[in-house]
């Protein structure tokens, strides 16, 4: 037995204000007909052991903590500048002074 009838498609119809021939209230009833039998098809999947997720692939934000290494000292950092002025990277000016 289907489980939507061509008079519930008609309804349906009414209600949507959609204006439908009989040919496609016969049409639309298969498909949506089908659609249910898929539907229930998929609602019988036994999900209780499966949780809720909002994407199926794993996703976690990678973090490392934050540890204290040994890193470049200024006067290293500032070994392979073409300019330094005050014990910082000197360079040209682009702007003028207004800007």
């Amino acid at each position: 037995m289907p489980a939507i009838s061509r008079d519930e498609v008609a309804h349906l119809a009414r209600l949507s204000r959609l204006a439908l021939s009989d040919a496609e209230l016969d049409e639309f009833a298969g498909q949506l007909d089908a659609i249910l039998e898929h539907v229930k098809t998929v609602s019988e999947v036994a999900t209780a052991d499966v949780p809720a997720m909002a994407n199926p692939n794993a996703v976690a934000n990678v973090t490392r903590p934050d540890e204290i290494v040994p890193s470049l000292t200024q006067d290293d950092a500032l070994s392979g500048a073409p300019a330094v002025d005050e014990g910082r990277f000197s360079v040209p000016r682009i702007l003028g002074e207004g800007e």
